[in-house]
């Protein structure tokens, strides 16, 4: 190859090279105007937000509730929380009515016979002693009680089912002879009716056996709790009670203290001011059934007495017992006598016994214990009528003593403070 086209071949090399560097020069600065435009078009399409965002006035006014409104709004939902936790209370109390019925029962014993512990121990007889042998008196007189109507009971049942034999004969006759003339065959279709609905419910009795093995070992569970729970809230109810008083918030439990206090107080007064109403009511019974020649008259005031502990209403329907026995035994003319001495002492006991022994201690209106009661017998029953009213009064004591302190330190902090003496 000559000279020449070696030079040639050199300069159209680089002619090459140089007009690639040319080329990609060119596309760069292409690039780089076309990037320029594009930020400055987005710059454009976007603006750039404020530096600070200030927050100024509301332009939203409240709402102006009237007053009764508001007010009647607050009261509604708490009066809705109120019901809604004493509906829980109540089904908590259903749901294990065979531990706190019997617990309630050693409570009224404990508030019946603790004078006599607490003498004891002031005789210098240990508490724990001392309460095991008022449990102990108490279960013998009961014991005692029972016993006794229990021997009336059987001694004159003889007498008293032919006596029951001679009264339906004389119903017998009353119907045919009477202003009814019924004849045989009404009679005996009658009789023949009874006999079919006493055939039912024994069939009933029977599908039900189940459920008396049930309640016969509910009632064993429940003497026993009766006992144990009398004997440890004689001997250490203190301690019991310093217990349950350290659950609630320390800024809570002096008045906590105070309020069970007289709780306590009420309760026992009203206990020992029924146990002597339903004493005299048992009495004056009693006596209106011996003057008559009633049978069973220890087992009718045994039954009284029991009654007796259900206010206002209690002793009238126990009483009605003596008015059945009465009827069956000397017919209807003593039973009615019978009615009018049971109708005297129920009038005795609501004017002269109950204003004077319980009209100071509990001040509860009459309509509050008939509502209370009401209430009892649909939660438990004839237990639940026993235990309502003192329940009642305790709580009632309760409000009065936490509305009286609360007026006490309004009061306090509402008057004037003198000034110091220099």
């Amino acid at each position: 190859m000559s000279i020449g086209s070696r030079v040639s071949q050199r300069l159209s090399g680089r002619v090459t090279r140089l007009r690639t560097s040319q080329q990609r020069r060119s596309d760069e600065r292409f690039a780089e105007r076309f990037a320029q435009q594009w930020s400055a078009l987005r710059a454009e399409r976007r603006p750039e937000p404020p530096a600070s965002l200030g927050a100024g006035a509301s332009n939203y006014s409240p709402a102006h509730v009237p007053f009764g409104v508001d007010l009647a709004a607050a009261w509604s939902w708490r009066l809705l929380v109120v019901v809604a936790a004493g509906y829980v209370v109540a089904q908590g109390i259903a749901l294990f009515a065979v531990v706190v019925l019997p617990l309630v029962i050693a409570l009224f014993l404990t508030a019946l016979i603790i004078p006599v512990v607490n003498l004891l121990e002031r005789a210098r007889v240990p508490r724990g002693l001392a309460s095991l042998l008022a449990v102990a008196g108490t279960i013998g007189v009961m014991v005692m009680l029972l016993t006794f109507a229990g021997q009336q009971i059987a001694q004159g049942a003889s007498d008293l089912s032919a006596q029951v034999v001679t009264g339906l004969d004389q119903i017998r006759e009353w119907l045919k002879n009477g202003p009814l003339q019924a004849s045989d065959s009404q009679i005996d279709g009658y009789i023949r009716s009874a006999q079919n609905a006493v055939t039912s419910s024994n069939k009933q009795i029977v599908a039900r056996l189940t459920e008396v093995t049930t309640a016969v070992s509910h009632i064993v569970a429940g003497v026993f709790i009766i006992l144990f729970g009398t004997y440890f809230f004689l001997a250490d109810g203190n301690r019991i009670w310093w217990w349950i008083v350290r659950i609630f918030p320390r800024a809570s439990r002096a008045r906590a203290d105070s309020s069970g206090r007289i709780a306590w107080t009420s309760l026992t007064a009203f206990v020992r001011a029924t146990v002597l109403v339903a004493a005299t009511d048992a009495l004056g019974i009693m006596v209106i059934a011996a003057i008559l020649k009633v049978p069973f008259v220890f087992a009718i005031g045994v039954l009284v007495f029991i009654g007796a502990f259900i206010p206002m209403i209690g002793a009238f329907l126990s009483g009605t017992v003596a008015v059945l026995v009465a009827l069956v035994d000397h017919g209807p003319v003593v039973a009615l006598v019978m009615l009018g001495g049971v109708v005297l002492v129920q009038q005795i006991e609501a004017h002269v016994l109950q204003p004077f022994l319980l009209g100071r201690l509990v001040s509860v209106h009459p309509l509050g214990v008939i509502v209370a009661i009401a209430m009892g017998v649909l939660l438990a029953g004839i237990a639940g009528a026993l235990v309502a009213v003192p329940f009642a009064a305790a709580a009632n004591a309760v409000v009065l003593h936490l509305a009286d302190h609360a007026r006490v330190q309004r009061d306090a902090e509402e008057s004037p403070v003198g000034d110091t003496p220099g």
